[in-house]
Protein backbone atom coordinates (compact mmCIF):
# COMPACT_ATOMS: atom_id res chain seq x y z
CA UNK A 1 0.00 0.00 0.00
CA UNK A 2 1.57 3.38 -0.85
CA UNK A 3 0.45 7.12 0.91
CA UNK A 4 -2.27 8.64 -0.33
CA UNK A 5 -1.75 11.62 -2.48
CA UNK A 6 -1.31 14.86 -1.29
CA UNK A 7 -4.87 16.09 -2.33
CA UNK A 8 -6.56 13.89 -0.06
CA UNK A 9 -4.62 14.84 2.94
CA UNK A 10 -4.82 17.96 2.19
CA UNK A 11 -8.51 17.57 2.25
CA UNK A 12 -8.60 16.33 5.55
CA UNK A 13 -7.82 19.44 6.76
CA UNK A 14 -4.45 18.75 8.75
CA UNK A 15 -3.14 22.24 10.36
CA UNK A 16 -0.50 22.55 7.74
CA UNK A 17 -2.94 22.70 5.09
CA UNK A 18 -5.19 25.03 6.57
CA UNK A 19 -5.42 29.07 5.85
CA UNK A 20 -2.70 31.01 8.14
CA UNK A 21 -5.59 33.14 10.05
CA UNK A 22 -3.07 34.40 12.47
CA UNK A 23 -0.72 35.95 9.63
CA UNK A 24 -3.67 38.14 7.99
CA UNK A 25 -3.85 41.44 9.13
CA UNK A 26 -7.46 41.79 9.06
CA UNK A 27 -10.48 41.55 6.13
CA UNK A 28 -9.42 44.38 3.57
CA UNK A 29 -12.75 45.26 1.96
CA UNK A 30 -14.34 48.34 1.14
CA UNK A 31 -16.84 49.94 4.01
CA UNK A 32 -20.50 49.37 3.04
CA UNK A 33 -22.67 52.24 2.65
CA UNK A 34 -25.53 52.00 4.92
CA UNK A 35 -28.76 54.56 4.67
CA UNK A 36 -28.59 57.91 2.82
CA UNK A 37 -24.51 58.05 2.90
CA UNK A 38 -22.91 58.48 -0.54
CA UNK A 39 -19.14 58.88 0.17
CA UNK A 40 -16.57 58.83 2.64
CA UNK A 41 -13.02 60.35 2.73
CA UNK A 42 -9.90 58.84 4.20
CA UNK A 43 -6.38 58.87 4.78
CA UNK A 44 -3.30 56.72 4.49
CA UNK A 45 -2.29 56.48 8.61
CA UNK A 46 0.28 53.53 8.00
CA UNK A 47 1.36 50.92 5.10
CA UNK A 48 1.62 47.75 6.49
CA UNK A 49 3.19 43.91 5.67
CA UNK A 50 0.90 41.37 5.54
CA UNK A 51 2.23 38.04 5.78
CA UNK A 52 -0.87 35.77 4.51
CA UNK A 53 -0.50 38.32 0.96
CA UNK A 54 1.68 39.04 -1.63
CA UNK A 55 0.20 42.75 -1.61
CA UNK A 56 0.98 45.52 1.33
CA UNK A 57 -2.13 46.69 2.80
CA UNK A 58 -2.56 50.52 4.45
CA UNK A 59 -4.24 51.11 7.34
CA UNK A 60 -6.93 53.98 6.71
CA UNK A 61 -8.71 56.52 9.29
CA UNK A 62 -12.13 57.80 7.68
CA UNK A 63 -13.26 61.46 8.25
CA UNK A 64 -15.69 60.10 11.56
CA UNK A 65 -12.08 59.21 12.65
CA UNK A 66 -12.98 55.15 12.38
CA UNK A 67 -10.08 53.16 11.00
CA UNK A 68 -10.27 50.51 8.59
CA UNK A 69 -7.68 48.66 5.97
CA UNK A 70 -7.48 49.04 2.20
CA UNK A 71 -6.09 47.34 -0.42
CA UNK A 72 -3.29 50.44 -1.61
CA UNK A 73 -2.65 51.05 -5.52
CA UNK A 74 0.64 51.69 -6.50
CA UNK A 75 1.99 54.64 -5.86
CA UNK A 76 0.29 55.67 -3.03
CA UNK A 77 2.01 57.28 0.35
CA UNK A 78 1.12 57.49 4.17
CA UNK A 79 -0.68 61.42 4.75
CA UNK A 80 -2.70 60.95 1.10
CA UNK A 81 -5.97 61.77 1.50
CA UNK A 82 -8.33 59.10 -1.32
CA UNK A 83 -12.75 59.37 -1.58
CA UNK A 84 -15.02 56.70 -1.96
CA UNK A 85 -17.93 57.56 -3.73
CA UNK A 86 -21.22 55.32 -4.58
CA UNK A 87 -22.60 57.11 -7.66
CA UNK A 88 -19.49 58.91 -8.64
CA UNK A 89 -20.95 62.29 -9.99
CA UNK A 90 -18.56 64.82 -10.44
CA UNK A 91 -15.61 63.33 -9.11
CA UNK A 92 -12.47 63.25 -10.50
CA UNK A 93 -11.09 59.60 -11.77
CA UNK A 94 -7.59 59.48 -10.10
CA UNK A 95 -5.26 56.83 -8.47
CA UNK A 96 -6.53 55.43 -5.39
CA UNK A 97 -10.47 56.85 -5.49
CA UNK A 98 -12.86 54.48 -5.41
CA UNK A 99 -16.26 54.76 -7.72
CA UNK A 100 -18.54 52.96 -8.82
CA UNK A 101 -17.66 51.19 -12.57
CA UNK A 102 -20.20 53.05 -14.13
CA UNK A 103 -18.22 56.17 -13.81
CA UNK A 104 -14.82 54.96 -15.12
CA UNK A 105 -14.06 56.02 -18.94
CA UNK A 106 -13.36 53.08 -21.22
CA UNK A 107 -9.55 51.95 -21.31
CA UNK A 108 -9.09 52.75 -17.53
CA UNK A 109 -7.03 50.35 -15.46
CA UNK A 110 -8.73 49.53 -12.31
CA UNK A 111 -8.30 47.03 -9.11
CA UNK A 112 -10.10 45.59 -6.25
CA UNK A 113 -13.77 45.05 -8.19
CA UNK A 114 -16.66 44.07 -6.70
CA UNK A 115 -18.67 40.88 -7.67
CA UNK A 116 -21.81 42.28 -6.60
CA UNK A 117 -22.59 45.74 -5.49
CA UNK A 118 -21.48 46.02 -1.61
CA UNK A 119 -19.45 42.54 -1.21
CA UNK A 120 -16.28 44.68 -0.49
CA UNK A 121 -13.96 43.92 -3.50
CA UNK A 122 -13.26 40.11 -5.09
CA UNK A 123 -11.35 40.44 -8.38
CA UNK A 124 -7.98 42.23 -9.38
CA UNK A 125 -6.61 41.86 -5.58
CA UNK A 126 -3.02 40.09 -6.19
CA UNK A 127 -0.04 42.62 -6.32
CA UNK A 128 0.74 44.08 -9.57
CA UNK A 129 -2.26 43.56 -10.52
CA UNK A 130 -5.06 45.58 -12.69
CA UNK A 131 -8.14 45.16 -15.25
CA UNK A 132 -8.99 47.51 -17.97
CA UNK A 133 -12.15 48.91 -18.52
CA UNK A 134 -13.11 47.74 -22.06
CA UNK A 135 -16.93 48.42 -22.57
CA UNK A 136 -20.12 48.88 -21.41
CA UNK A 137 -24.39 48.00 -22.39
CA UNK A 138 -26.86 48.78 -20.45
CA UNK A 139 -26.62 48.51 -16.64
CA UNK A 140 -23.01 46.30 -17.09
CA UNK A 141 -19.30 46.88 -17.79
CA UNK A 142 -17.15 44.69 -19.41
CA UNK A 143 -14.00 44.42 -17.90
CA UNK A 144 -10.44 42.78 -19.33
CA UNK A 145 -8.79 40.71 -16.77
CA UNK A 146 -4.31 39.80 -17.10
CA UNK A 147 -5.91 36.51 -17.39
CA UNK A 148 -7.00 37.81 -21.22
CA UNK A 149 -10.74 36.51 -19.71
CA UNK A 150 -13.74 38.82 -19.38
CA UNK A 151 -16.41 39.40 -17.59
CA UNK A 152 -19.70 41.23 -17.47
CA UNK A 153 -19.96 43.13 -14.38
CA UNK A 154 -23.05 45.21 -12.60
CA UNK A 155 -22.25 49.14 -13.02
CA UNK A 156 -23.14 50.05 -9.88
CA UNK A 157 -20.10 47.57 -8.45
CA UNK A 158 -17.15 49.66 -6.54
CA UNK A 159 -13.40 49.72 -7.88
CA UNK A 160 -10.44 51.52 -7.29
CA UNK A 161 -8.41 53.36 -10.02
CA UNK A 162 -5.14 52.16 -10.64
CA UNK A 163 -3.05 48.54 -9.98
CA UNK A 164 -2.68 47.16 -6.76
CA UNK A 165 1.13 47.62 -5.15
CA UNK A 166 3.40 45.24 -4.94
CA UNK A 167 4.65 44.89 -8.75
CA UNK A 168 7.37 43.03 -9.81
CA UNK A 169 7.30 41.00 -6.84
CA UNK A 170 7.44 38.02 -8.37
CA UNK A 171 10.09 38.82 -10.98
CA UNK A 172 12.86 38.44 -8.13
CA UNK A 173 14.53 34.81 -7.81
CA UNK A 174 14.32 32.87 -4.57
CA UNK A 175 18.41 31.59 -4.96
CA UNK A 176 18.84 29.55 -2.51
CA UNK A 177 16.24 26.97 -1.02
CA UNK A 178 15.72 28.17 2.01
CA UNK A 179 13.99 31.40 1.42
CA UNK A 180 11.85 29.66 -0.73
CA UNK A 181 11.07 27.58 2.90
CA UNK A 182 9.97 30.51 4.83
CA UNK A 183 8.01 31.97 1.74
CA UNK A 184 5.67 28.65 1.82
CA UNK A 185 5.65 28.53 5.38
CA UNK A 186 3.85 31.88 5.32
CA UNK A 187 1.12 30.67 2.63
CA UNK A 188 0.18 27.28 4.27
CA UNK A 189 1.45 25.34 0.66
CA UNK A 190 3.46 22.31 0.42
CA UNK A 191 6.60 22.34 -0.66
CA UNK A 192 8.45 20.59 -2.27
CA UNK A 193 6.13 19.22 -4.93
CA UNK A 194 7.25 15.71 -6.01
CA UNK A 195 6.20 15.19 -9.78
CA UNK A 196 3.73 12.15 -9.92
CA UNK A 197 5.37 11.36 -12.87
CA UNK A 198 8.73 10.31 -10.99
CA UNK A 199 6.87 8.06 -8.14
CA UNK A 200 6.24 4.37 -7.72
CA UNK A 201 3.07 3.34 -9.35
CA UNK A 202 1.66 2.28 -5.30
CA UNK A 203 1.94 6.07 -4.76
CA UNK A 204 0.79 8.39 -7.64
CA UNK A 205 -1.86 7.30 -10.96
CA UNK A 206 1.22 8.50 -13.04
CA UNK A 207 4.06 6.60 -11.37
CA UNK A 208 6.00 3.60 -12.65
CA UNK A 209 7.35 2.66 -15.88
CA UNK A 210 10.56 3.09 -17.38
CA UNK A 211 10.07 6.79 -18.92
CA UNK A 212 9.06 10.07 -17.64
CA UNK A 213 5.18 9.59 -18.98
CA UNK A 214 1.93 9.27 -16.79
CA UNK A 215 1.43 6.28 -19.49
CA UNK A 216 -2.40 7.57 -19.35
CA UNK A 217 -4.75 10.70 -19.99
CA UNK A 218 -3.72 13.36 -17.78
CA UNK A 219 -7.26 15.18 -18.64
CA UNK A 220 -9.27 13.62 -15.22
CA UNK A 221 -13.25 14.20 -14.97
CA UNK A 222 -14.76 16.27 -12.81
CA UNK A 223 -16.23 13.08 -11.33
CA UNK A 224 -13.43 10.99 -10.73
CA UNK A 225 -12.29 9.34 -7.25
CA UNK A 226 -10.14 10.99 -5.12
CA UNK A 227 -7.14 8.39 -5.73
CA UNK A 228 -7.25 9.38 -9.51
CA UNK A 229 -8.04 12.93 -9.40
CA UNK A 230 -4.93 14.53 -10.65
CA UNK A 231 -3.48 16.07 -13.65
CA UNK A 232 -5.62 18.41 -15.90
CA UNK A 233 -9.48 18.54 -13.85
CA UNK A 234 -12.73 18.64 -16.40
CA UNK A 235 -9.95 20.90 -18.95
CA UNK A 236 -11.97 22.39 -21.57
CA UNK A 237 -8.58 22.26 -23.41
CA UNK A 238 -5.24 21.42 -23.36
CA UNK A 239 -1.65 22.96 -24.53
CA UNK A 240 -1.05 26.73 -25.83
CA UNK A 241 -3.11 28.77 -26.69
CA UNK A 242 -2.48 31.94 -28.75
Amino acid sequence: MGKRLLVQRKGRGNLWARSPSHRHVGEVKYRPFIKKETQFRFKIVDLVHAPGRGAPVAKIQYDDTSLGLWLPPEGVYVGQEFLQHKTGYGQEVTVGNILPLKKIPLGTIVCNIEGTPQDGGKFARASGVGAIVRNKSGNKVEVLFRSKKTKWINNHCLCTVGVVAGGGRTDKPFLKAGNKHYYVQSKAKKWPVVRGSAMNVCDHPFGGGRHKHPHISTTTSRNAPPGRKVGLIAARRTGHQN
